[in-house]
């Protein structure tokens, strides 16, 4: 099409000065034919689609398209494609055919737009695209100027008294070429302001042609020299920063010799980041005050949050204060939003255009689905303080507000009531994502209510071990030390259900370690019979800081109970057997003075310390009674009493504890240590030790709770704790030593 508008604005000017109506017959028919093609061309407009200029959207609807055109240039391309010879018949060299033949220099606007295209497009230099559009203006501009000063000497009455006559008496004798060449030489040296030492105006008629012709000249010379000038830089200059940077990265690739599909993708970012940049109007809400800004951001985006789920029913209020600091962005396709396995700080709402889900596997791309208006995306990562499962990449030119995550969060703090709706809203959006059970986190009327309602909600969240659900109704401000019909708090299901990550939740939200249920079991109790070592010192560890005797209430509990299975774990899991509760009793007294004869027996058993029992005579005697050791035995002392165990004169068996790692690291330490009888020989001993801990003894030694090598079996009594030092336990232990002596108060 541009080809033959190329050929509709060269040829008429040319026909209608030099062509006689008896020498047109092959140009009428090529007038025709390439106004068959304009026709056709009309026709196809109807049906293709368009870019709107406001929203940058691609339009497809039928109805809109035949608008747009017909309220636009219709009928300009209707009446630049009639084929006035058919009108006019043989009066061809009349003015009314002149200028109707002009209107088809209205076909012109289809280059303008081919060369505003190609300035562009990057595969051509823009330098030089530059330079052919306007050399095509000035040949233009010659041509024409040319054709109409030969039709006013060709139609002048008086063939002598032209400005060619005067040089070629007989010119319209000569051939064409040079009667074409003398009029395009004139228009030359008249454009450059050199001429008129051979070719001047004669007559009249060329005289005033000559003066506006100058005139125009004068004009285009000057808008070319002046506004051309500000208009060709200033216009371009973004263009131009454009094309420098598509430049700059092309060097970029070459340099670090990435591969074409790489470049492929990096130029087709930058172009379509290009055209959407001028769309952004976030830089012109800056320079607006707020209640200009907050009108607009009422009037433009204020329906779209409406629609999000996150927001109903939240009061406008709170919808007001979120959309004033929502800022408005445009980005181009195929744009990475948020990353998978990303945790974004702010939360995107469509405005327009679409989003793909996507998961990448083993570097596969599938698309789970597609958001469309009024979606939100980013609101998991927000609340849930997690990674993003997804990538969300936009599919055509979106319009997006984004909210930041410290900004929601500050607004559902300002009140509670909208924050619990925004919640609400969350929950069943995840419980419908994740298949779970909505009547869980609903009442029995179906409400999500301030009272009794919200505990279920965290009791649920921790039984099924959903520490996200349970971390945003935290955050919520809900009590997490609430207890159900049974006593038992959140801490209690979580722990029982061995859920390690809710119960990180619940410590970290500050939940109380300490509280009985009604059988007067404290979270830390339902940990034992999890069988989980992690929770178990997870809230060991945490309980010790509020309670350093929460071993010895361990112990003393199970022996009060005379559970055997408690006592043994606590014992696996490396508490001191003759550690002491809060009333200074050890669990070997509670278990005398319970009169538990098997607990006792398996007290002594695993090494239990009689030297400090605070037994009266009576409570004494009743000892010696219960387990079969001789009163004589009750008043040794301690070495005596093991020298004699060791004879095996009593049922006490002696016994060690071997832990690995230095002694010094033991109260760190998440690994238990292991409760063993004492052989009779060292040898023996290393070997048992390297069979439960799974090392090669010969590299690793043994050393008491002091860090003394023991060398020698003879030298280990009864309810000793031994370590196992390997080299990189000696390295670190170094390192700690010399830490402290140049750091003391680290």
């Amino acid at each position: 099409m541009v080809v033959l508008v190329a050929y509709s604005a060269w040829v008429y000017p040319f026909e209608i000065a030099f062509m006689k109506s008896s020498t047109k017959g092959a140009l009428c028919i090529a007038d025709n034919v390439v106004d068959f093609f304009f026709a056709v061309d009309i026709t196809l407009t109807f049906f293709v689609a368009y870019i709107d200029p406001r929203t940058q959207l691609l339009v497809r609807d039928s109805r809109k398209i035949a608008f747009r055109y017909l309220s636009t240039w219709f009928l300009m391309d209707v009446a630049s494609t009639i084929p006035f010879e058919l009108i006019t018949g043989d009066n061809k060299a009349g003015l009314g055919y002149c200028l109707l033949g002009m209107l088809r220099l209205w076909r012109l606007r289809k280059v303008k737009r081919l060369f505003t295209r190609l300035e562009k497009d990057i595969r051509f230099s823009y330098f030089w695209i530059r330079c052919a559009r306007l050399l095509s203006v000035t040949l233009f501009l010659v041509h024409c100027a040319g054709c109409i000063y030969y039709l006013l000497a060709d139609r002048y009455p008086h063939q002598g008294r032209t400005w060619i006559g005067v040089v070629l008496p007989n010119f319209r004798e000569d051939s064409l070429r040079i009667r074409y060449i003398s009029a395009i030489y004139w228009s030359i040296t008249t454009m450059t302001t050199v001429g008129y030492g051979d070719l001047h105006a004669v007559n009249t008629r060329e005289m005033v042609f000559n003066i506006i012709y100058m005139l125009f000249n004068l004009g285009l010379t000057a808008y070319l020299i002046g506004n051309m000038t500000n208009l060709v830089v200033e216009g371009t200059r973004r263009t131009m920063e454009f094309r420098n940077s598509i430049q700059a990265a092309s060097n970029f690739v070459c340099r670090n010799h990435l591969p074409p599909r790489l470049k492929r993708q990096i130029l087709a970012y930058m172009c379509l980041r290009f055209r959407a940049e001028s769309l952004n109007q976030q830089h012109l809400m800056d320079q607006l005050p707020k209640s200009i800004c907050k009108s607009i951001c009422q009037r433009l985006f204020l329906p779209v949050v409406e629609q999000v789920y996150l927001f109903k029913g939240v009061s406008r209020e709170s919808l007001l204060l979120l959309v004033i600091k929502m800022k408005a962005e445009y980005f181009p396709p195929r744009e990475d939003v948020i990353m998978q396995n990303e945790a974004p700080d702010d939360v995107y709402i469509i405005v327009s255009g679409e989003v793909d889900i996507i998961v990448c596997e083993n570097d596969k791309e599938q698309v789970m689905g597609t958001l469309t208006t009024g979606d939100i995306f980013g609101e998991t990562s927000a609340i849930y303080n997690k990674p993003q499962h997804f990538t969300f990449r936009t599919k055509t030119l979106s319009q997006l507000l984004r909210l930041k995550q410290s900004t929601l969060l500050e607004t559902m703090q300002t009140k509670q009531e909208d924050c619990l709706v925004i919640f609400k809203n969350f929950l069943q959006k995840q419980t419908e994502l994740k298949d779970l059970n909505i009547e869980d986190f609903l009442g029995d009327n179906g409400e999500y209510n301030n009272g009794s309602n919200i505990p279920c909600n965290l009791f649920t969240a921790a039984a099924t071990g959903d520490s996200c659900t349970l971390e945003v109704l935290l955050k919520a401000g809900m009590d997490p030390n609430i207890g159900d019909s049974k006593g038992q708090t959140p801490l209690h299901l979580a722990t029982s259900k061995g859920h390690e990550d809710c119960v990180l939740v619940l410590l970290q939200h500050a939940c109380n370690t300490n509280i009985k249920d009604m059988d007067g079991n404290t979270p830390l109790w339902h940990s034992i019979f999890a069988k989980d070592c992690k929770i178990f010192n997870l809230l060991y560890h945490y309980s010790y800081i509020t309670n350093p005797q929460i071993g010895g209430d361990l112990l003393c509990l199970a022996a009060n109970r005379n559970d055997h299975f408690a006592m043994s774990k606590l014992l696996e899991l490396g508490l001191n057997i003759d550690s002491k509760d809060r009333q200074g009793s050890t669990a070997l007294e509670v278990a005398v003075a319970k009169n538990h004869k098997d607990m006792v027996n398996f007290l002594l058993t695993n090494g239990a310390s009689i030297d400090d029992l605070n037994l009266s005579k009576s409570e004494q005697l009743g000892l010696s009674t219960l387990v079969g050791i001789p009163d004589e035995l009750m008043k040794l002392p301690k070495k005596q009493e093991q020298i004699l165990c060791r004879g095996r004169t009593c049922g006490v068996v002696p016994r060690v504890s071997v832990y690995k790692g230095h002694p010094s690291q033991q109260r760190f330490s998440s690994e238990p240590g292991k409760l063993m009888r004492l052989p009779s020989s060292m040898e023996e001993l290393k070997n048992i030790a390297g069979r439960k801990f799974g090392v090669d003894m010969r590299e690793t030694i043994l050393v008491n709770d002091e860090g003394a090598e023991i060398d020698s079996i003879q030298v280990i009594r009864d309810n000793d704790k031994l370590f196992l030092l390997g080299s990189e336990d000696f390295f670190e232990f170094n390192i700690n030593k010399q830490s402290e002596l140049t750091n003391p108060h680290s």
